[in-house]
């Protein structure tokens, strides 16, 4: 395993916080989009046989 990648959270200093923040907001839009591409692409096929 690569040492760099199990670095604790501390050595972001204060950007830890607006980093989490931008993370979650992207797994949640990435979430949305799934659920909403899913969705569509179900209902396209129902219409279209």
């Amino acid at each position: 395993m690569n040492s760099e990648l199990s670095k604790p959270d501390d050595d972001y200093g204060d950007l830890g916080e607006p980093r989490n923040r931008r993370i979650r907001i992207i797994a949640w839009t990435v979430i949305v989009a799934l659920i909403l591409g899913g969705g569509g692409a179900t209902v396209l096929t129902i219409l279209l046989g």
